[in-house]
């Protein structure tokens, strides 16, 4: 993909019913995508395949989170995450992920999985005002590890002051 699309407030809704699968090697490259991911993403199937699966990701998205992800599913753990997608045409699209890593026949790690369904909009108001404040931290620290290591602080902070783990605070919206 040559040019990111330009975000624009149009928002695609997953219907109850649908899933959002995908599946990716070890540098996130898609592999497959079903028939939805397809859908709502916009672009396709011959765009999608070979392309990194971060063509989708919306700027409202705090690198922070993603560094979770990629930390979670290279220790060979899954995650579950709100993450909101940047679809060709500009639109966004949220989802409720569950990202698992895909292991061969001997244990060894060889891409990942993922599984997405519509969120819960009572989650998705909690997460938007968590990830603006995770973003505008990236932001004012600036591009790389600064960034970062500002927006992880507040996420931690966050979780601390709650009492809970990453998991039991997504599990609990």
């Amino acid at each position: 993909m040559s040019t990111r699309p330009q975000p624009t407030q149009h928002e695609k809704v997953l219907k109850d019913d649908d899933f959002i699968v995908s599946k990716t090697d070890l540098k996130g490259i898609i592999t497959y995508g079903n028939r939805i991911f397809i859908q709502m993403s916009g672009y396709s199937e011959a765009e999608l395949l070979g392309s990194p699966h971060n063509i989708l990701r919306h700027p409202d998205m705090p690198r922070v989170v993603f560094k979770l992800l990629w930390d979670t599913i290279q220790s060979q753990r899954e995650i579950c995450a709100y993450v909101k997608n940047l679809a060709k045409d500009g639109s966004f699209y949220w989802v409720w992920a569950n990202i698992t890593p895909s292991l061969d026949r001997t244990g060894n790690l060889i891409g990942y999985y993922s599984v997405r369904r519509k969120p819960r909009s009572e989650a998705i108001q909690v997460v938007e005002g968590l990830y603006r404040t995770l973003l505008e931290a990236e932001r004012k620290a600036g591009d790389g590890q600064a960034g970062m290591k500002a927006s992880m602080a507040i996420l931690n902070q966050t979780l601390e002051q709650k009492g809970m783990s990453y998991e039991e605070f997504v599990f609990g919206l």
